[in-house]
């Protein structure tokens, strides 16, 4: 079976060694060694200020939430996995949705601004597939009206914009380093700043609030493991490559399919792209759906990221229509793509697509 992802383990004696250290220490968790090895060594990759390592890409979330008092209205992205709203409606805010580009799939910040409201305090928009928002805009926008912006940036490790790590904008930026990502964790994720003392109350948020027998706030278990970091601490040195590897399998669907019949996503001016997914956009449900069960009938899995749209989840605070983004869920279909996918395998995925797409264009 093809997977739309396949996790990269690195050499299994190399991961033991660090398990190694862990057995002599018996120093499991709560900060350990590995851990802030592993955090300053992100620190230097992503050139930022500071940097919690934490459990996973959705409590980060959270913690920003929490930690800047947001708890009204969050204008946000319908475009995105349904953990970005999640985390919202989990802290008692409400999600404004903004509709998308109909380029790039990013939040559109010309609709933003019209949604602002009294009770608005945050915008938290996603870098879709790792493709940076319009910053500059975003930016302009929660200056001009005194709002966070927090980056639901979890598909973004590796890539850049204007030579900077597109985790490195925003109040606060998240990452997702779940093991499907380009570099991961097995389970993780880490929330990055430069406010010094926002820095501080995400350090004790991780950690219940306390340091010993000393408590300085509420908190919530967010603390990861040596386990989790020495997984990191290999991974880790491999991102470029793997980044490469990923680069090349993009490079031959790109020689391979029709796109008379398909589109892509565009990329923002500015991004060094991180290669962390292969969307395809099809001219209908309809067509996604033949081309999904020719895929199937093969033992090849795509995944439809991402739908649906999130403003129609049942549990969202009733519907706010945005139809760029409705439009988008019902017709973009992620490919698999992974550093070592075969070419034989890419083409034969991509000759599968485009058998499908032209039976469909075919006149009744």
């Amino acid at each position: 079976m093809i997977n739309v992802t396949k996790s990269y383990l690195p050499d299994f004696d190399e991961y033991t060694n660090y398990l190694k250290g862990i057995w002599e220490r018996v120093h499991l968790t709560n900060d350990g060694p590995l851990l802030r090895e592993l955090e300053g060594k992100l620190k230097d990759v992503l050139g930022v200020k500071h940097l919690k390592y934490c459990t996973n890409g959705t409590i980060v979330l959270q913690m920003a939430l929490k930690a800047m008092d947001i708890t009204k209205e969050v204008i946000t992205t319908p475009f995105s996995y349904v953990a970005t709203t999640n985390a919202l409606l989990w802290e008692g805010c409400t999600p404004v949705f903004a509709d998308i580009r109909p380029d790039d799939y990013n939040i559109d910040p010309d609709k933003i601004e019209p949604l602002i409201t009294e009770n608005t305090q945050a915008i938290m928009a996603t870098h879709v597939y790792g493709n940076a928002c319009r910053i500059e805009q975003i930016q302009a926008i929660a200056e001009k009206y005194k709002l966070k912006v927090i980056y639901d940036a979890a598909h973004t490790f590796g890539a850049s914009y204007q030579g900077r790590s597109v985790l490195s904008y925003g109040d606060v930026s998240t990452c997702s380093f779940h093991a499907t990502k380009v570099f991961h964790t097995v389970e993780g994720g880490c929330i990055v700043t430069d406010d010094d003392e926002l820095a501080q109350k995400l350090h004790f948020y991780r950690s219940f609030g306390h340091r010993n027998d000393d408590y300085y706030s509420i908190g919530i278990n967010a603390k990861n493991s040596e386990f989790h970091a020495a997984m990191g601490l290999c991974v880790l040195p491999k991102v470029p490559d793997l980044i490469a590897a990923r680069k090349q399998v993009f490079s031959w669907y790109g020689a391979r399919l029709n796109f008379e019949k398909i589109t892509r996503p565009t990329l923002t001016p500015g991004v060094d792209y991180n290669y962390a997914y292969y969307p395809i956009v099809l001219d209908s449900e309809a067509t996604l759906l033949r081309v999904m069960d020719a895929l199937k009938a093969q033992d090849i899995v795509p995944r439809r990221y991402f739908y649906p749209s999130l403003n129609t989840l049942p549990f969202s605070v009733g519907h706010q229509p945005c139809p760029v983004s409705e439009d988008a869920s019902l017709r973009v279909l992620c490919l698999p793509l992974y550093p070592d996918l075969p070419k034989e395998d890419v083409d034969r995925i991509a000759a599968i697509v485009n058998e499908a797409v032209a039976i469909m264009s075919e006149p009744v």
